[in-house]
């Protein structure tokens, strides 16, 4: 029996797991089961398992932890087991890979967009926003009443750092340079909409399920969600909803937003022979049938371009988002293991300025507290 240590808790996902194994299990002729733990343990389990020698043969990782376990030296090129690269994009070469080693191997990725109530701004006479200016003009229209212009999570936790990444970015900052120009001026952006009132003061303690609550409740009429909410948003259908590419600073500008899921890594276990059928069982899990089997199944959008084309003729209504994709870079790209430190960073930074600090201020002490450690 081979195993694979992965965070499917939720039953629908631990379900679709469980067909997908048993499927390549059948095809390979072995038996392949999924031991699920939360995805806040995945880490800490996979440390334990290694230091007491009881490592699962494959484990799906985050992709922001993969290079923390791949930095120990605790997994293998899954290039040296056959997995090919040519179908899959640079960028998400670069999502599974941890200095220039390629050590995980996506299914399907995500990303962040822009979801709006189509109802809400047409009744108002809002353009779905493309700049930073519109989404300004628009949010600021749109909020009336109880109902807020726009939802966003800038909570104290990976999901806030998720949502400002692609302001940061579009705007030519990156987590090198915490207290850059650019950098301050996309939270600056975010300070704006709080102090027009397009933003509810609870923005600085939401996740991106609150955001999406606050949006199916009728409290926004635009939020920045990703795709693992199309499930519930389709459960109430007197939602009509669309999706479009995060507004940029600028027209022309490229909207770069962070690409997020999890990669399907083969760990050292010291028997090669395992190794090489863990390796197999990757790439079964990976090939383009059951990506997109996987991706259709949870609104996510294969990793391989082939798949990735048959999913947009499958689900148009998310065309927007495959666009977004296309450009997403990897949070890890950049910084490696040195991502988790400017995360928390970040985190503290957006409860300052989001509350009376100054944007400056507030990443100048995370760009001190991203290098120190501290």
């Amino acid at each position: 029996m081979y195993t694979v240590l992965n965070s499917s808790t939720d039953e629908t996902y631990h379900r679709w797991d469980a067909e997908a194994m048993a499927r390549c299990g059948k095809r390979l002729g072995v038996t392949v089961e999924q031991q699920s733990v939360p995805a806040s343990q995945v880490m800490t389990k996979a440390l334990r398992m290694a230091s007491s020698k009881s490592l699962p043969d494959v484990i799906q990782f985050d992709a922001s932890e993969m290079p923390v376990f791949a930095e120990a030296g605790g997994l293998v090129d899954l290039r040296t087991l056959g997995l090919s690269t040519d179908h899959v994009p640079d960028g998400i070469v670069d999502f599974g890979s941890y200095r220039g080693t390629y050590y995980g191997a996506a299914r399907s990725v995500n990303t962040l967009a822009l979801f709006y109530n189509k109802t809400v701004l047409a009744e108002a006479g809002v353009r779905t926003p493309a700049t930073w200016d519109d989404l300004r003009a628009a949010a600021r229209e749109l909020t009336r009443g109880k109902r807020y212009g726009l939802a966003l999570s800038a909570g104290g936790a990976e999901d806030g750092v998720f949502q400002f990444t692609p302001f940061m970015w579009s705007n030519g900052g990156d987590e090198r340079e915490l207290d850059s120009p650019e950098v301050v001026e996309a939270l600056d952006f975010w300070k704006a909409l709080l102090k027009d009132g397009s933003l509810s003061r609870s923005t600085v303690n939401w996740t991106q399920a609150d955001v999406n609550d606050q949006f199916m409740a009728g409290n926004a009429a635009m939020m920045i969600n990703g795709p693992w909410q199309v499930e519930t948003l389709n459960s109430d259908p007197g939602l009509d909803w669309g999706i479009a590419e995060i507004p940029v600073p600028e027209a022309g500008a490229d909207s770069v937003a962070p690409l997020g899921g999890a990669v399907l890594t083969v760990p050292r276990t010291g028997d090669d022979g395992r190794r090489r059928t863990a390796g197999r069982i990757v790439a079964c899990l990976t090939s383009e049938k059951e990506q997109l089997t996987y991706a259709l199944n949870s609104w996510m959008v294969p990793a391989d371009e082939r798949a990735a084309a048959e999913w947009r003729s499958q689900v148009p209504e998310l065309d927007a988002l495959a666009d977004q994709v296309a450009a997403a870079r990897s949070r890890t790209a950049l910084l490696g293991a040195g991502w988790p430190a400017v995360s928390l960073a970040l985190q503290s930074a957006f409860q300052s300025a989001l509350t009376g600090q100054s944007s400056e201020a507030a990443l100048k002490r995370a760009q001190q507290r991203a290098t120190s450690g501290n």
